[in-house]
């Protein structure tokens, strides 16, 4: 049957990663991400187009959401294979399903009661798309590998696990893949990352790759230079703290909340910020960071200098971290303060307290430094919306907003471009994934223009067979 691709997830949206893979003798998927778009969540409740049972094994190259949250309903729809990723990344992954298995069994009660209250019904069960005895049982599954260490993973599959310099133990993978007496090597570009971006390596490159999938997040745009970032960060705290304000940031529980304190402890340093109180209000990005100091092998060598110096960023002076619900409604009195909440797109999580508690003040900023969906309530505000709704209440948004996206984890056109041309030749075919349609197109467009670049778009569903 030679090699099968299929195109389940990330393909023209950015959320709920899923390749398949098909050999004559192996079948592997790539990623098990979940659905975080308004516009696609349906798609979470479907059934897998395969029957899980059948899967050989599933490769993560990390443990975001959008790459592995569909994994404890896979395990409990009948896959009894191995979860291959790096220790960081399996060790972070149990948090985050725990934490979102959490919140599926809170939402399905809550809606449960608010529909019975409206007389309204679901296309749903009220039942959670997970349980967390359900993340439990997944995370027996996870297999740690190496970077640089081929593994067999199939009959006639080994897959290399690459630092993707992305986040915290995120990997690229090579699939060698042999079928028909032939043997294809396909290059999964997970979250590709940035150079010289804190705490992490720089990404791998490659020399070659017969077929490449390669994310594009924001293959349309390009990002500001990193001294940049640190003075927008420096003006907008500066200027919110001075007035009396709060500065509440939806940040991601893993990596971004500790760039934002790397940053925060290097500004610090440099004297451009004071000792201004840090609230780290996330209980997962709190276990999360615990992981990083578990890992010093990961760091990069200005965070190994930092440590060396006892200047660690996760040692800030000012910070502190809250873990249960009353440390976190103590930060209500509190002004003057940065606060750092979870989700990172709003979509749930304490952050959603803090932004009722601030969006109607003048005084405070809500400062977004990551990437928000489309749908979600932190695109909302971000796209100047005048008001929105928040736990059912409707708040008029008189707070500042503001965004920087330079903190960006995700590599930018060019950088996609620089990382894409370490390959010697190009390969026999690019498919661009992992991108809103505008800005998957745009780069697929941008790639098209260079010589001798076979560039696809697949669509949702769609099979590519690979020669």
């Amino acid at each position: 049957m030679g090699i099968k691709l299929s195109f389940l997830g990330a393909a023209r949206n950015v959320t709920g990663s899923r390749f398949l893979v098909q050999s004559s003798n192996a079948r592997v998927l790539v990623e098990c991400g979940l659905y975080q778009e308004r516009d696609f969540r349906d798609r979470n409740w479907d059934p897998f187009p395969f029957p899980p049972a059948g899967l050989d094994a599933v490769l993560l190259t990390h443990a975001h959401l959008d790459h592995c949250g569909l994994l404890p309903k896979l395990v409990n729809e009948g896959f009894r294979g191995k979860v291959y990723c790096t220790a960081a990344t399996a060790e972070i992954a149990r948090i985050i399903l725990l934490d979102s298995a959490h919140i599926q069994e809170e939402d399905a009660e809550y809606k449960q009661k608010r529909h019975r209250r409206q007389n309204r019904t679901s296309p749903h069960p009220y039942q959670p798309l997970y349980t967390v005895e359900d993340a439990e049982r997944c995370s027996t599954h996870f297999a740690k590998v190496g970077y640089r260490k081929p593994v067999p993973i199939a009959d006639g599959m080994t897959a290399t696990f690459h630092d993707a310099g992305h986040v915290f133990g995120s990997s690229m993978i090579t699939l060698r893949v042999g079928a028909d007496g032939q043997a294809r090597t396909i290059l999964f570009s997970g979250d590709v990352g940035r150079k010289h971006q804190p705490i992490v390596e720089d990404p791998s490159t490659f020399d070659r790759a017969d077929y490449v999938l390669v994310e594009s997040t924001y293959g349309d745009r390009e990002h500001e230079a990193a001294e940049d970032v640190r003075e927008a960060l420096a003006e907008v705290v500066n200027t919110t703290v001075a007035s009396g304000g709060n500065v509440v940031m939806p940040v991601f529980a893993l990596e971004r909340s500790q760039d934002i304190l790397y940053h925060l402890n290097e500004l610090r340093l440099a004297g451009r910020v004071g000792d201004v109180p840090v609230f780290l209000d996330s209980p997962m990005a709190i276990r999360i960071t615990e992981v990083f100091r578990k890992h010093p092998e990961l760091f990069d060598e200005d965070m190994r200098e930092r440590i060396a110096q006892a200047a660690s960023p996760f040692d800030l002076p000012g910070l502190r971290m809250t873990r249960t619900v009353d440390e976190s409604k103590a930060i209500n009195r509190v002004r003057g303060a940065i606060i750092l909440a979870g989700s990172g797109m709003c979509t749930g999580g304490r952050v959603k307290h803090h932004l009722a508690n601030n969006i109607e003040d003048p005084k405070s900023t809500m400062l977004f430094v990551g990437y928000q969906a489309i749908g979600t309530l932190g695109r909302t505000i971000v796209d100047g919306a005048r008001e929105v709704r928040i736990h059912g209440e409707t708040h008029p948004v008189r707070a500042k907003v503001a965004r920087i996206g330079g903190f960006s984890a995700h590599a930018d056109r060019n950088e996609l471009w620089q990382w894409l041309g370490s390959l010697k030749t190009p390969p026999r075919g690019v498919f661009v994934v992992h991108g809103e349609e505008s800005a998957a197109e745009s780069f697929g467009e941008f790639l098209r223009g260079k010589d001798g670049w076979n560039v696809t778009v697949p669509k949702y569903g769609d099979e590519a067979t690979l020669d």
